[in-house]
């Protein structure tokens, strides 16, 4: 029999969307599209993506997702997977707002420094977040050699840090930029790669430069 070597678990947060340029918390406002900065991201997202070969693909359900993936849909043929498990927080009452107002909330010190601790108002907690975000990818894993998933900044934060062996109160280290790539191999949790945007080019260029210093969402917010 032969040896099971385990999965690549290929991470891809979605690009640059609306809410990014407007600097708005989206949450699961699944009116958000990509910008014009993140629809060239998905183009040069599929031509790094056409260049490995996938067992299987898994998206969040969210159309900024799913409108990263078509480009490379449409070029390699493959059929997508919707979990809903890899869906973005749920930011409750936060949803919608900006985050140069949401910074200024109480909460958001505490956001920052023991995010283990939170619920979000008529949202979700980051530990239930992060739980059913690994467990997906577990799953998903089982039976495959490398598999792409497609999800959002502070979920791909959470499965990075869990894989990391670090605390859910110190996820806020990560930067998972938008249209960046993470790898992890499973079973054992090593990390490959993390926050890998050097697929990107031109639209790369056409940011300031700077980051964001909101820290919620993944971050490079309104750039």
């Amino acid at each position: 029999m032969a040896k099971d070597l385990g999965c690549e678990v290929v991470l891809v947060r979605h690009a640059h969307s609306t809410a990014n340029l407007k600097g708005i918390l989206a949450g699961r406002d699944n009116r958000v599209s990509l910008s014009p900065r993140g629809k060239e991201e998905a183009q040069q997202l599929a031509e790094y993506l056409s260049s490995i070969e996938f067992d299987a693909v898994f998206s969040s359900p969210l159309r900024r997702c799913l409108d990263t993936l078509a480009p490379y849909l449409s070029q390699s043929k493959k059929k997508v997977q919707i979990r809903e498990e890899l869906i973005e927080m749920e930011y409750g009452r936060w949803s919608g707002k900006p985050l140069s107002v949401l910074a200024k909330e109480d909460m958001w010190k505490t956001i920052q420094s023991r995010p283990s601790t939170v619920r979000f108002p008529g949202g979700e907690s980051f530990g239930e977040m992060s739980l059913r975000a690994n467990q997906s990818v577990l799953d998903e894993a089982k039976g495959h050699r490398r598999i792409l998933v497609l999800s959002h900044g502070d979920v791909i934060k959470a499965i990075a840090a869990f894989h990391l062996g670090s605390p859910l109160d110190s996820f806020q280290r990560i930067s998972i930029d938008p249209a960046s790539v993470s790898i992890i191999r499973l079973p054992g949790s090593h990390v490959i790669t993390l926050n890998s945007t050097s697929h990107l080019t031109r639209a790369k260029r056409t940011s300031t430069g700077k980051r964001d210093k909101f820290h919620l969402g993944g971050g490079q917010g309104k750039l």
